[in-house]
């Protein structure tokens, strides 16, 4: 083990070399580095005496807290894997998921969705109180070193075919992909993140993790609130947040008058009012809007615009530890100019999907993990990222993804059949459309179809437009996509 470095190990260290500096904040709770180390010394042997050994399941099913983190880093500490699952989703959606993860222990905020939820072989623990309760019952001790290329971050991701499946990503992987990360956003010791975007969301979780590896602060909200980011920022320093378009106007509308003071915020200039409550940062991430191209499979970002400036491809180039072919069908490489499979190999990519062997042996063909995205390679040796091999519509920082929707759908009993597609949309760059044909003799109206969505999946997948056609028309047993595209207002898809 004397070349393994665990999340776990990271956070041991920091409780050694860091131990005034502030971990954690989350309300009323402000932990050091080394009260974070004795918590999750101290849950991991709960957790462990709960029955999770190496490679067992904890879930989350909340919202953002400081007790992700320190489940992430518990499981880090017994060789187990965490995983944060997506709050918004219905309950059918994470019944679901507790049936495919099968967890050993699953922390639960109280909802509609998680009441009726159960699991025979499950400890269940209400969020608050209860975690509190649970991380007191362990005993501070030490664990033996967990390999560091065994999964410890399962992030439900690509439900293509109308079901998620759960990215296995492991301390090697994750501490690399931070190594990058801190590289192009010119990370430094005080670095201080706001988790306000869903850290069930690889953008969210990366720069956490980041924040950790380099011994900074992570501050803690539940979920996005413009007013309560401006208080956060002002009162704890913040130097970065979980922020884009929509969300920076809306901060920028919570901060009219300068009531906060928002100059520590080190970000990306974005509208004269915006960047003159902000210091505009001069970083390489910053300076290129961000920009590069990623998924949950690679850690977050494989190729990043930061290192590629005046480059003639949008994504830029692969992280440093990462390699990238654009490859045919039949696994060759095709030539400069050319469009294939983005393909991805390196220290940042992912384990591969949990209990999918078949998804698995298809996605790391030929010795590369292929990305189901379309991309070229420009004559500079940069990438161009193109668009899903198979179609995905973007809301905001949502993907929904058309099967999901259309199984919805297509269980309403008035339904014979449906097709999804995305509209642009000026504030969320797309929205979802449902092209659907009725049951000959049965009624349904348009709001009767986006409330049965509704309640079956999160609401942001839920169509904002119904269209009723007497048949969807098909590429053999597939909707035409580019004919309904053409007929009803389709575009802006992600690379477009």
């Amino acid at each position: 083990m004397i070349h393994s470095l665990s999340l776990s190990d990271v956070l041991a260290e920091h409780a050694r070399s860091r131990p005034q500096v502030t971990a954690v904040v989350d309300g009323e709770v402000r932990l050091t580095y080394p009260e974070l180390d004795a918590r999750v010394s101290r849950l991991a042997d709960a957790l462990a005496t709960a029955g999770v050994a190496p490679g067992e399941r904890v879930l989350w099913l909340g919202q953002n807290s400081h007790a992700v983190l320190e489940l992430l880093l518990a499981c880090s500490r017994l060789g187990a894997i965490f995983c944060p699952a997506n709050w918004r989703q219905s309950a059918d959606e994470l019944r679901f998921v507790v049936e495919d993860l099968a967890p050993r222990v699953v922390v639960r905020e109280p909802s509609d969705a998680t009441a009726a939820l159960t699991a025979d072989t499950t400890l269940w623990v209400e969020a608050g109180e209860g975690y509190e309760r649970l991380v007191a019952s362990g005993s501070p001790g030490d664990f033996p070193p967990a390999a560091d290329t065994e999964p410890v971050l399962a992030l439900y991701t690509a439900a293509f075919d109308g079901r998620p499946n759960a990215a296995l990503l492991s301390s090697a992987a994750l501490l690399a992909h931070s190594v990058s990360l801190l590289v192009v956003r010119q990370m430094e010791p005080g670095f201080t993140f706001l988790n306000n975007g869903p850290l069930f969301h690889v953008g969210t979780m990366m720069f956490c993790l980041a924040t950790l590896q380099i011994g900074g602060t992570n501050v803690f909200t539940p979920a996005f609130d413009a007013e309560e980011v401006c208080r956060l920022i002002d009162a704890e320093r913040v130097t970065q947040a979980f922020l884009f378009g929509p969300m920076i106007d809306a901060v920028t509308k919570a901060n009219t008058g300068g009531k906060y003071d928002l100059s520590s915020l080190r970000f990306v200039s974005h509208s004269a009012e915006w960047d003159a409550m902000i210091t505009v940062d001069d970083s390489p991430w910053c300076r290129s809007k961000m920009g590069g191209y990623g998924q949950t499979e690679v850690g977050g970002m494989l190729t990043f615009l930061g290192l590629a400036p005046g480059a003639a491809g949008f994504a830029g180039r692969p992280s440093p530890l990462a390699q990238v072919r654009i490859l045919a069908p039949d696994g060759s490489e095709v030539p400069a100019g050319e469009v294939g499979e983005i393909c991805a190999r390196g220290k940042t990519l992912f384990s591969g999907y949990f209990a999918r062997p078949d998804l698995n042996a298809v996605k790391s063909a030929y010795g590369w993990h292929h990305t189901g995205d379309l991309g070229r390679r420009e004559p500079d040796g940069t990438i161009t990222f193109i668009g899903p091999r198979l179609r995905m519509i973007k809301s905001g920082a949502e993907n929904v993804y058309p099967a999901e929707v259309e199984r919805a759908l297509k269980a309403h009993p008035a339904v014979a059949d449906a097709a999804v597609i995305g509209i642009p949309d000026a504030t969320w760059h797309q929205a979802v459309k449902a092209v659907v044909a009725l049951k000959e003799g049965v009624e349904a109206t348009a709001d009767d179809l986006i409330d049965h969505v509704k309640n079956a999946l999160a609401s942001y997948k839920k169509p904002r437009e119904v269209a009723f056609v007497d048949v969807i028309p098909k590429r053999g047993f597939t909707p035409d996509y580019d004919a309904l595209d053409a007929a009803h207002g389709g575009g802006n898809y992600p690379g477009t």
